[in-house]
């Protein structure tokens, strides 16, 4: 056998190997990502529906709650730092899951400097992690191990340390607004990377009717000021529960197709380096023939000369 077949046939046994472990790794997300879609579903609901309420409280009271106004709204001091929440993955292999999430940061960080804001970051994932500290970049707060499949508990003390960066004044280190970055899952082929302010609430002043054609009517109790202690913490904790898990099922989702390309790829060299090994192989056999050939062909002529 000749050392160029040897190398193909080396080449084609590496590139079947690699091919085994994406088609597991393809396997394995997309039987994951059907649990993480539907964790999705089950959790919007309630999102939606917290934040419904949260948004009737701060229209339909006269209460000034600490987490419905932004400095700015108080007195004529502008704010002047924000909180970014940055969502990426703990784990590689996913294509440009994690890298469209931080350029969408980045992009989010250069308007808050255009604004004059000064940006606290907050992040998600070992990804964004690794991406800050390689850029000797300091972190407010930072949470790895769960982006896969995070639990309620997780967005707690995510939503906890944000509210306390929102709650202490911007002098001892707090800051005016909270934004998160995460990437959205639309569908098992569309994520999209979008930019949410949690707070401070955007409260819009309208005399507009709504669909049902009658201005609801709101009795709170004990007293508005209370329900907003009892459902703001609620509400950033479920919106940031929420994207979460479209962040890990943008993830799944993102890895299967990555995964489903890297294998794609991997059967087509295959294919490629078995035409090669193969018109070596034909080289061979056509030079050995040749060589055969022509040895028969100088013995005959030899045998010839001699008689």
């Amino acid at each position: 056998m000749g050392a160029q077949l040897r190398i193909y046939r080396r080449r084609i046994k590496t590139v079947n190997s690699t091919k085994k472990i994406t088609k597991a790794m393809e396997l394995i997300a997309a039987s994951r990502i059907v649990k993480a879609q539907q964790r999705v579903a089950d959790s919007t609901p309630y999102a939606e529906a917290i934040t419904r309420a949260v948004s009737a409280v701060a229209s339909y009271s006269d209460v000034d709650h600490p987490l419905t106004h932004s400095p700015g709204q108080e007195d004529d001091k502008p704010a002047t730092r924000a909180a970014k929440l940055l969502i990426t993955s703990d784990r590689g292999l996913a294509g440009a899951y994690s890298s469209n999430a931080i350029r969408e940061g980045e992009r989010l960080t250069e308007l808050l400097h255009s604004e004059n804001k000064e940006v606290v970051p907050f992040v998600v994932g070992r990804k964004g992690v690794g991406f800050y500290r390689f850029r000797n970049r300091e972190l407010a707060g930072e949470w790895t191990g769960f982006s896969e499949s995070p639990s309620y508990q997780d967005a707690k003390e995510v939503a906890d340390a944000v509210i306390e960066a929102f709650l202490k004044p911007t002098d001892e280190g707090g800051v005016d607004e909270i934004h998160i970055v995460y990437t959205q899952f639309i569908s098992m082929v569309t994520q999209k990377t979008v930019t949410r302010r949690l707070l401070p609430l955007e409260v819009e002043e309208t005399e507009d009717e709504p669909e049902s054609g009658t201005m609801p009517l709101y009795e709170f109790e004990p007293s508005a000021e209370d329900v907003l202690d009892a459902l703001l913490p609620r509400y950033v904790e479920s919106r940031v529960y929420n994207a979460l898990l479209q962040s890990a099922a943008s993830e799944l989702a993102a890895r299967r197709r990555a995964m489903k390309s890297a294998t794609d790829n991997a059967t087509e060299l295959i294919k490629t380096f078995t035409q090669k090994a193969n018109a070596a192989r034909q080289a061979e056999i056509t030079q050995e023939i040749s060589e055969i050939v022509g040895g028969a062909n100088a013995l005959a002529d030899a045998t010839a000369g001699s008689e």
